[in-house]
């Protein structure tokens, strides 16, 4: 640390330099932020106790192929399971197609049952369970679209050619998927021509314990084995990472495009020390016959470059933390980016690699540096 105002000051010294550097780093260090964070939310962090509990079954097909009623009964009786509920998209649109939030036809009589984390008062969820055209919404819809208890509600089908009347009769809070809004699927069924009131998108299962889950999603799918329309059984975590499926490999692409921008940033780096030991070594030269080692010489420079990177990394910490802010407020496709920070361990991971890419690019310029004498520097600079 004895050295660090002679890194500091030279640093500094070409200010110009200096701050388009750190401002280079800054911007792509931002960006390999917020995709680790987006690959940690995705593939790293762990379920909820909740969510270890529920599993998901749907058509084997597709997730767009209907699976009869009559499967939820035996679903019912499969060794394990505590309770099951119908869990069917509607989409629709409410007001103007631009309004995206997810809408479900379910069982409200169990739909608490297997989502206890949805906070909705007592009085507020008898009213839901009991009115057949009530509906249950989340605080930012209430919140969005300045809608309140008793206020009524139109949603026009598009999936299902109905066009369907509710009264808000519960508002839920739950952090932070609270996006959604839930109805009777009986109301949907009774809209329907008869022909079309026996199907369900989805099955969510609650299991009774974690350990029992795998069991449970075998045992159902070889239930249905046989069957003209077979089933799978996934997890919650597993059943919602499919979506992203959907788009690709995403994880592949994420690793690919945060190898991209790491090597950018080095390359970035690598030149700006690369220009600013070069305009330096006569300097070093007259360093080491001051006294100076060529060990120390060497660390010096590191020094100056590490500094830089780390300063790139800090403001890009900071505008990874702004951008993971702005997607947290839009819609709400993936429960994921709802969630969405910079945690803990990315975080040190950037900051590390910030300090490690100064570090690696002025490596050979400085090693280059610290081995020049006062002779060798003089004949440099004419």
């Amino acid at each position: 640390m004895r050295y660090f105002p002679l890194m500091f000051r030279n640093a500094v010294r070409n200010r110009r330099r200096s701050v388009l550097t750190v401002c280079s780093v800054a911007a792509s260090l931002c960006l390999l932020g917020v995709l680790m964070a987006i690959y940690h939310a995705f593939f790293l962090s762990s379920p909820t106790a909740e969510q270890e509990l529920r599993l998901v079954t749907r058509n084997r097909i597709s997730l767009a192929n209907p699976m009869p009623v009559s499967y939820k009964q035996k679903i019912q009786q499969v060794p394990g399971v505590r309770e099951v509920i119908i869990y069917q998209w509607f989409g629709g649109v409410y007001k103007d197609p631009k309004n995206i939030f997810a809408r479900f036809a379910t069982e409200p009589e169990r739909f608490l049952t297997i989502y206890p984390e949805y906070k909705v008062p007592q009085e507020q969820k008898t009213a839901w369970q009991r009115e057949r055209t009530a509906c249950l919404i989340g605080e930012e819809i209430a919140r969005k679209y300045n809608l309140k208890l008793g206020d009524r509600m139109t949603l026009v089908g598009d999936i299902f050619p109905v066009t369907l009347e509710f009264t808000v009769r519960a508002i839920f809070d739950y952090k932070p998927a609270n996006e959604a809004m839930f109805f009777h699927i009986d109301y949907l069924f009774e809209s329907l021509n008869k022909r079309r009131s026996d199907f369900a998108g989805t099955f969510v299962i609650l299991a009774d314990a974690p350990g029992n889950v795998p069991r449970i999603a075998q045992q159902i799918d070889d239930q249905f084995r046989n069957s003209t329309i077979q089933t799978r059984t996934e997890s919650e975590r597993a059943f919602q990472l499919s979506f992203v499926s959907f788009l690709g490999n995403v994880k592949m692409f994420l690793l690919i495009v945060c190898a991209a921008v790491t090597f950018t940033i080095l390359l970035v780096t690598a030149n700006t020390m690369a220009m600013s030991v070069r305009e330096r070594i006569r300097e070093v030269g007259i360093l080491k016959t001051l006294g100076y080692s060529s060990r120390i010489s060497l660390a010096i420079v590191l020094g100056e470059a590490a500094l830089l990177s780390l300063a790139g990394g800090l403001l890009g910490w900071a505008l990874a933390a702004g951008m993971t802010w702005v997607i947290r407020q839009g819609p709400g496709f993936f429960a994921e980016l709802k969630t969405l920070v910079i945690t803990g361990p990315v975080a040190v991971v950037l900051l590390v690699v910030a300090v490690l890419i100064g570090v690696i690019s002025s490596f050979i310029p400085a090693l280059s540096a610290s081995r020049t004498n006062i002779l060798d520097s003089l004949r440099y600079n004419g």
